[in-house]
């Protein structure tokens, strides 16, 4: 049996958070976060399933997958990284070297993560001017998690962590975690991170497979505006500091250690789904250049039934990361870095990206033709020649 404490990220022990204001995105409020640990960690991690992920997702991936320890994971609130080619990859790998730097350890040991606008830049010189890990705001106490998990807040009305401890092999083992999510971000679709660490002793195989088992019960049972997110994470760190016997099997300890591994999934994914917020919209959506009509009907009907796509039209704002997310999560197979995209109505045509990555637009306008009554949006995927059109009405949506 397991223990709920008071606490998050910083209950187990040798975890460190810190957090700053950087003015990525939001003003006089904190908007970076960083999880450290002062022993190198085993780590494990689960992705988003859309076609298009963002930076954070693929360096983290790439990281886990790997086989390289984790010590630290920088978190930024503002900007999803996602849609940014190869320049949005070029800051992974700054931020990784700019944390390493200041906490003297290796660079694959940094995790990254990010949330918010999909296809901006991030403003790298104010996240380095910025780092947390030089600031006294790294520490080892409750409040200090506590004020991490607030730093990675967007649209989230309450920040989210929980802790709990369980005994293994007879010794005191501490799980902690925080997470975000609640609805859409301007301009695109809601974000899940999560992060959980705990001080056991466990082998890397067991630890993914605990986490990869656990999230089909927890974070993937819920939904709150049904789009799958570019940048869905969630990364368990275990840095062995208990000291418990190492598990190394699929024994009652390792059964004990998914159970309290599972109240804390649970819950921060209740929080989520309890912070939920309601969004609404209207539009017709053409997909051209698929190599057969199947394709573009999938890819068309994906798009018009998102909730949060239909809420972007409905409030007259260029979210075009929600339409190449929606394509993404279609399970039609297509190359994001080529699709064009375009907006256009009685009032005129704008085109939104080139090639996966956002153009210079006038949103002044783009609000302007996502005013009309009837708004349309072309996508080309430049597979083929076919295409299909699928169309909805847009309702405010009640939650």
């Amino acid at each position: 049996m397991y223990e709920v404490i008071q606490g998050g990220v910083t209950a187990a022990k040798g975890f460190m958070a810190a957090f700053t204001a950087a003015g990525i995105k939001y003003k006089n409020r904190p908007d970076m976060a960083m999880i450290y640990s002062t022993v190198p960690c085993r780590a494990a991690g689960t992705f988003t399933t859309n076609l298009v992920k963002a930076a954070p997702v693929k360096w983290d991936k790439k990281q886990v997958t790997g086989g390289a320890d984790a010590q630290a994971v920088i978190v930024n609130a503002g900007v999803a990284n996602a849609c940014t080619g190869k320049e949005g990859m070029d800051y992974c790998a700054q931020t990784a070297k700019a944390a390493a730097e200041a906490l003297n350890i290796k660079e694959d040991s940094v995790l990254v993560a990010s949330t918010g606008v999909i296809g901006m830049q991030l403003p790298m010189e104010r996240i380095e001017a910025r780092d947390p890990g030089h600031g006294p705001e790294l520490g080892d106490s409750l409040e200090s998690g506590t004020e991490a998990s607030k730093a990675i807040m967007t649209t989230d009305t309450k920040n989210k962590e929980v802790a709990v401890k369980v005994v293994l092999g007879g010794v005191p083992v501490t799980i902690g975690g925080m997470c975000k999510g609640s609805g859409m971000i301007h301009p695109n679709m809601c974000t899940m991170l999560s992060f959980v660490t705990t001080d056991a002793a466990i082998s890397k195989e067991l630890l993914q497979e605990a986490l990869s088992e656990d999230i089909k019960d927890t974070y993937n049972m819920i939904s709150v505006d049904g789009d799958t997110s570019t940048n869905d994470t969630v990364l368990l760190l275990a840095n062995g500091l208990a000291g418990n016997p190492e598990i190394t099997e699929k024994n009652e300890d390792y059964k004990a250690f998914c159970e309290a591994l599972n109240y804390i999934n649970e819950t921060l994914a209740k929080k989520m789904a309890g912070d939920g917020e309601g969004c609404t919209a209207l539009f017709e959506v053409k997909i051209k250049g698929a190599q057969t009509k199947e394709q573009a009907k999938i890819l068309a009907k994906s798009v018009i039934t998102s909730s949060l796509t239909k809420a972007a039209i409905f409030g007259h704002d260029a979210n075009w990361g929600r339409i190449l997310c929606a394509m993404g999560y279609s399970g039609a197979e297509f190359d994001p870095e080529q699709v064009d995209l375009y907006f256009e109505s009685a009032a005129g045509s704008m085109q939104i990206i080139k090639d996966g990555v956002a153009v210079d637009y006038s949103e002044e306008q783009a609000t302007k033709i996502l005013s009309e009554p009837e708004v349309t949006a072309i996508a080309d995927i430049k597979m083929g020649t076919e295409e299909a059109a699928a169309g909805a009405v847009t309702l405010p949506l009640i939650m």
